[in-house]
Formats: C-alpha cells, sequence, structure tokens
C-alpha cells in the first residue's frame, strides 16, 4: 500500500504504548490562527488606503462637478459669475494639489500635468465644452491608474432611497427634488434641482454618490458618509431619477426588453453607475438613452438581472436549450443546457447556498435532470414542462437573492457554517496524519505535513487573488478543480485507509517497525505527506474562498469575519480534542478508528468528485429518483457517482478482508 512505501517509525521507537509527548494547544490551533490570517490579509487588502482612495474620489469628484456646472462660471470667454468662477479656480488648484499628492505611479506624473493643464485653461476662461473635455478625460485616466470603487455591490433598493430623500433631503432639494424645499430660501448657495434635465443628462450616479459622501465645500450640502454605503447608493440612484418622468421609464422599459443591442450597451452595475445620459446618448440617440436612463434608475435590478452568473443568463440558455433541442440539434442542446448551468447558476451558488443550502440543492438536481433528459431523448414536451419547474425555483432563488434578504444575521452563519463544513474534511485528515506521525515517533516528518496545509492556504489566497484582479475562475474551471482533487484525495485515502487497518494489529505493528528498521532503508515519506496535505486542504479552502468572494461583496465585511472567525475557533476545538483523545488510545485502536475514518471519508469524497465532474460536463448524469441527495455525505441521486461510492465501499471491505488473512505480510 501507498503508505506502507513510504512511511517508517523512528530508530528506537517504541509504538506499542502511547508517546508519553503530550500534544499541545499551539498545535491544534495553528490551522485556525493561520486561516484567520489568510482571511484577514484577503479581504483587509481588498481595499487601498483609505487616505488614497479619499483623495481619488474626492478630486474626481471635483473633475465631475466642474465638467458640468463650468458653463455657469464662463461663457463666450467672459466670466458670468464672479463667486461661481472663483470656486471654479479654487477646484481646479485643489485637482493639481490632490494629484500631487497621489502616491508614485507610472501615470502620476501625466495627471499632475493634466491638472495644471486644466488649471490654467480655467484661468484663461476657456470654453464650458473644452473644460468639460478635460475634466472628463482626466477623470477617467485617474480610475485606471488608481482603481476605486465604482458601483455598489447589489442593485441599489430604489425605494429606500425615495424614504432616505425623505428624511434628508427634502427639506433643502425639495420632495419632488425641484431645489424648492423649505429650508431653500434660507441658503446662500442653493440647493441643486435635481429636476433639472440639462444637469441631469451630465450626472453620473457615481457622481452623486461621491458628492452624497462627502459633501460639497462652500456650500450646505454636508457629508452623508454616516449612512451604509447601500443607502448612499440608493441616495444616488433616487437623486438621479427625479428629472425623468414616468412615461419615460415605461418607454426605457419596453426598449431594454425589447432591444438586446441597448443590454449590450450597459452589460452591468459598474457600467450603469458611471455612465451619464449624454454619454449614452452619443450611441443610440437622445430619446432613447433618456428613456432607458429613466427605467434603469429606478429599476438598477434589471441590469444585475442579465448579467453573467445570473439567473436571467440561466433562463435563457435553457430556453435556447429547448429551442435547439426542438430542431433536432441535440448536442447544440446539451451545450446550451450546460452553459445555462456553468454560466448562469454556478457562479451565484455560493451566495444561494449560504442563503438557502436547500433550494441550491433542488436547482442544481433540476438542472442535471434536464441535461440528462436531453441525453436520452426526452419529449420536448418534458422538457418544456422542467424549464417551468425551473423558471419557478429561480424565482425562489432570486428573493433569496435580493439585497432585502441579505442580513448581518445570514451573513454570520454563512460564513460560519462554510468554512465550518468545507473545513471539517480537510482538518480530520490532517489532524489524523499529526496523530499518526507523533503515535510513530516520527517528528522529523511532520513539518511536511505543516507545509502541505500551510502551502495549500498560500495557493489558496494565490487563486483568489487571481480570481478577483486577473483571470476570474469559471464555472468549469471551479467544477474541475474540486472533481480531480476529490477523486485524487480518494484514491490516496483508500491505500492509506487499508494500510491503516493492516497495521491495527499490535503484533503487526511492531513487526512492521522491526522489518524496517533492520532495512534502515531511508523514507521519503515527507514529500508524500506534504503532497496528501496539500491536496485535501486546497480543495476545501479553493472551494472557502469562492463561497467567502460571494458573501464580501454583499458588504458586512466585519461580520463575515467574524463568522470565520467563530469557524476557526470551532475547528480548533474539534483538532485539539482529537489530538488529545488519540494521545490516550492504544495503538490497535487508534489505527482501527483511523482506518475507518479514512474509509468513510473516501466514500465520500469519490461521491463528491463525481458529482463535481458531472456538473462540469465531463461525466454524464443518469438520474436515479429513488435516491436521497445528502450533499455533506457526497450522496448524489445519479448512478454514476453511487456506483463510485460502492466500488470505493467494495474496495475498502476487500481490503479490510485481506488484511485479516492469518498469514498477511506486516507491511501490507
Amino acid at each position: 500500500m501507498i503508505m506502507a512505501l513510504h512511511l517508517r517509525a523512528a530508530p528506537g521507537a517504541d509504538c506499542s504504548r502511547v508517546a508519553r509527548r503530550r500534544p499541545t494547544f499551539r498545535a491544534a490551533t495553528t490551522v485556525a490562527l493561520a486561516l484567520i490570517a489568510l482571511f484577514i490579509a484577503l479581504f483587509g487588502a481588498v481595499a487601498p488606503a483609505s487616505a488614497q482612495v479619499d483623495d481619488v474620489q474626492t478630486a474626481w469628484r471635483l473633475l465631475d462637478y466642474m465638467a458640468v456646472d463650468y458653463g455657469g462660471a464662463v461663457g463666450d470667454g467672459r466670466i458670468k459669475s464672479a463667486s461661481e468662477y472663483a470656486e471654479m479656480t479654487e477646484f481646479a488648484a485643489s485637482v493639481t494639489t490632490r494629484m500631487s499628492g497621489l502616491a508614485q505611479g507610472p501615470k502620476r506624473a501625466g495627471l499632475i500635468e493634466a491638472a495644471k493643464n486644466l488649471q490654467q485653461a480655467v484661468a484663461r476662461k476657456a470654453s464650458p465644452a473644452e473644460i468639460a473635455r478635460l475634466a472628463h478625460g482626466i477623470a477617467a485616466d485617474l480610475l485606471v491608474a488608481y482603481p476605486v470603487p465604482l458601483a455598489p455591490n447589489t442593485a441599489p433598493d430604489v425605494a429606500r432611497g425615495e424614504a432616505l430623500f425623505t428624511t434628508n433631503c427634502a427639506a433643502c432639494h425639495g420632495a419632488a427634488g425641484d431645489g424648492h424645499g423649505p429650508n431653500a430660501a434660507k441658503l446662500a448657495t442653493p440647493p441643486i434641482a435635481f429636476t433639472d434635465l440639462g444637469r441631469a443628462r451630465q450626472r453620473s450616479p457615481f457622481a452623486l454618490y461621491q458628492v452624497i459622501t462627502q459633501g460639497l465645500d462652500g456650500t450646505a450640502m454636508q457629508s452623508f458618509a454616516g449612512l451604509p454605503d447601500p443607502d448612499r447608493w440608493a441616495l444616488a440612484f433616487r437623486a438621479g431619477g427625479f428629472a425623468f418622468t414616468e412615461a419615460q421609464a415605461r418607454e426605457g422599459e419596453r426598449l431594454w426588453k425589447g432591444e438586446p443591442a441597448l443590454r449590450g450597451a450597459v452589460p452591468d452595475l459598474k457600467t450603469l453607475t458611471s455612465l451619464t445620459p449624454t454619454a449614452l446618448a452619443a450611441r443610440i440617440g437622445e430619446a432613447k438613452a433618456d428613456a432607458v436612463i429613466a427605467y434603469l434608475r429606478r429599476r438598477p435590478e434589471a441590469v444585475v438581472r442579465q448579467a453573467p452568473g445570473s439567473l436571467l443568463v440561466a433562463r435563457d440558455k435553457l430556453a435556447a436549450s429547448l429551442a435547439a433541442y426542438r430542431t433536432g440539434d441535440r448536442k447544440q442542446a446539451r451545450e446550451l443546457a450546460l452553459s445555462a448551468y456553468l454560466d448562469g447558476f454556478e457562479p451565484i451558488e455560493p451566495t444561494l447556498t449560504a442563503r438557502d443550502a436547500t433550494l441550491m440543492n433542488r436547482i442544481e438536481g433540476a438542472m442535471g435532470e434536464y441535461r440528462a433528459a436531453v441525453d436520452h431523448g426526452a419529449p420536448s414536451s418534458d422538457l418544456a414542462t422542467r424549464i417551468q419547474v425551473l423558471g419557478g425555483l429561480f424565482d425562489d432563488a432570486e428573493a433569496a437573492l435580493a439585497p432585502s434578504a441579505s442580513s448581518s444575521a445570514s451573513t454570520f452563519f454563512g460564513a460560519f457554517t462554510i468554512l465550518l463544513r468545507e473545513g471539517l474534511e480537510a482538518l480530520l485528515i490532517v489532524v489524523a496524519m499529526i496523530a499518526f506521525l507523533r503515535k510513530a515517533e516520527r517528528n522529523a516528518d511532520l513539518p511536511y505535513v505543516h507545509a502541505g496545509w500551510v502551502g495549500a492556504l498560500l495557493a489558496g489566497a494565490l487563486t483568489w487573488a487571481v480570481a478577483t484582479f486577473a483571470i476570474g475562475i469559471s464555472g468549469a474551471s471551479r467544477e474541475l478543480t474540486e472533481g480531480f482533487g476529490s477523486l485524487f484525495a480518494a484514491v490516496v485515502l483508500l491505500s492509506v485507509g487499508i494500510w491503516m487497518h493492516g497495521k491495527s494489529q499490535a503484533d503487526r505493528w511492531q513487526r512492521y517497525i522491526h522489518e524496517k528498521m533492520s532495512r534502515a532503508v531511508p523514507g521519503n515519506s515527507g514529500w508524500f505527506l506534504f503532497g496528501l496535505a496539500f491536496v485535501v486542504v486546497y480543495r476545501e479552502v479553493f472551494e472557502t474562498i469562492l463561497f467567502y468572494a460571494a458573501l464580501w461583496t454583499q458588504g458586512n465585511g466585519g461580520v463575515l469575519l467574524a463568522g470565520a472567525g467563530s469557524a476557526c475557533l470551532m475547528l480548533t476545538a474539534i483538532a485539539w480534542a482529537m489530538l488529545r483523545y488519540s494521545r490516550t488510545l492504544p495503538v490497535a485502536q487508534f489505527f482501527r478508528y483511523s482506518a475507518w475514518l479514512m474509509a468513510i471519508l473516501t466514500v465520500v469524497l469519490a461521491g463528491k468528485g463525481v458529482a463535481a465532474l458531472q456538473e462540469a460536463g465531463v461525466i454524464d448524469i443518469a438520474p436515479l429518483v429513488s435516491a436521497p441527495r445528502i450533499s455533506m455525505l457526497g450522496v448524489f441521486p445519479t448512478w454514476q457517482s453511487l456506483s463510485a461510492q460502492l466500488v470505493m465501499l467494495a474496495a475498502i471491505v476487500a481490503g479490510f478482508a485481506w488484511n485479516r488473512r492469518p498469514h498477511m505480510r506486516a507491511d501490507a
């Protein structure tokens, strides 16, 4: 067996009794502390330093303000308003100062030079069109060189924005956003009239968000940075919608749903938040742009639903799959059905799992059954019925994923249960390896095990960085990584379990030790242990990071870290209890229990590995309706996954039976 070929006891070891070296609590807490450090490092590094972000955002806000309002200060090369011109001069100087204070970077010098050119243009009373061109160009280059968050994590709740506007803004800006609130006459600088269509066409929700967050120097507009970030985005979208009518919004909805090209022009929430009606009008015309913007600023969730990794993608792909099937193109129908899962549902699976794991399992199973029905040539009416059922499940999922369904409690328990569930399998294996090495007094091999799981954490951090900042991780890549990693670990654990079972009798263990010592062959168990620890931990870290990345985008980062920390403490307690209990077990019982643990994990991982490869489209799906679905135990209602588990179970039974033969070799 694999373990027998690699592990040997240290010279002079007496393993017929318990090693007297008491495992310390520090050994059990190492993994937990590393996990906590990993999450803090990962998510704490997401945002740049706050001072840098403030400088960039303030400079961008000033540039946007100048681009829109400079026309009120200068016209035809002459000053129209001395106070507004003084303000523009001050803002231009402030932009230059803030550019000079940015961190060193390849584009910093160019930004400083461009800011000085803008300052000179204001000094010579350049035309509003020139100032707008210069300011918008600098603002765009600034965000490329120093990226800051441009969009909310989820679609803003415009109804919430309406309530916030009434409470915080209507006194000055008026209930209708016309700038005629009861306090407006008392202000030296009149409040902005959000109903001014000319101004509204020049403003993006991001620009409004910046003003809401930081206030406006020299005016009564105070900072609302104390409001939660989602509330500030909701206010920005509400303020940006006053200039557009309900009739325009209805026309925009008709255009949005009827013209796919329009949806391509605003593909995601980031585009919508940075888009001005004027910029969109340059592509589709002013009337259409006003209508589409009127609709999307009232219903920003329409953009989220059509983004990659959304249920609208899954719905569209399934509809296209059925259409292809009806034309006789079964291959295309299957590819579209697979894409509906990998591109439409799988990317939101982590978030939905945290919100409603039962619903996630139902959808995952139903989509697999639909693909199986396509493969087996089911009637198109049957496929249409399945899609209709999935549509109802998607409706339930959208309700579960709605911003209103998120709470601090759901984030905490989602983070807690995900890490506890994903980490438990890896923990059981790693702790069993550590306990074994201590029983065998193979302390020299312990660093390899620790290097394996630490390396897996570091690789997980790299995976997160790549997925976040570089290429992203597709649904297929995720399922393939999980599938092949699970099967590899299952095969290794099968051999380890059978080997441990063979050493569960003290006399056989003593003969094994004597034989290894008499051969005096240097063992190379270290790298084997490193590889096993790395694979089993990385598989779980990979899955956990994807879940946590999805939860992190919803906000409540502190609550998420609290959930992760609580799970780490729970895993620490489990690890400590296992190490402490294993210390008191006789050798025979230790190996017997460890063998059964490895056997159980082998069966679980085999089922999970096959299921993941089925979801990636590598293995076909043959549903087994009468079988239960218990994801935690790797039990999935398909012939392929259950057959893989039965094969592993048969191998375990055969291996254990072979170990019981009277004349079996001690190192079998």
